[in-house]
């Protein structure tokens, strides 16, 4: 765990969270600031600060496979319900990451244009 990382205080117990889904590996909870109807972020229990740094571990292909795999799990409910499901990964400031633990949003329940904005 790392210090000052919430999502490490959520895996911890320290911030009460309804978890969605939990195995050994992978936490998923609602986003508590959300940026559409139904937004889900799914998270290793081990911290990794970001994309690249989970990528070079040597569990690393294991643990992206398993953050995918669940988000698929999940949206697969909101593609009969919302039409279809984003998927996204922030990695590094340009890219709008602001909480420095690797973490996947399942995004849905309204329309997403292309490009993003």
């Amino acid at each position: 765990m790392a210090e000052d990382c919430v999502f490490c205080d959520i895996v911890a117990g320290k911030i009460p969270t309804e978890y969605l889904y939990e195995d050994d590996t992978v936490l998923a909870f609602a986003d508590l600031r959300p940026i559409a109807p139904h937004h889900v972020l799914i998270i290793p229990k081990a911290h990794r600060d970001t994309l690249v740094h989970a990528a070079t571990e040597k569990d690393g292909e294991l643990l992206l496979g398993r953050l995918l795999k669940v988000a698929a799990q999940l949206g697969g409910a909101r593609l009969e319900t919302d039409g279809g499901y984003r998927i996204v990964v922030n990695n590094g400031p340009a890219a709008g990451q602001t909480v420095y633990h690797l973490h996947v949003h399942l995004l849905s329940g309204r329309h997403f244009g292309w490009p993003p904005g």
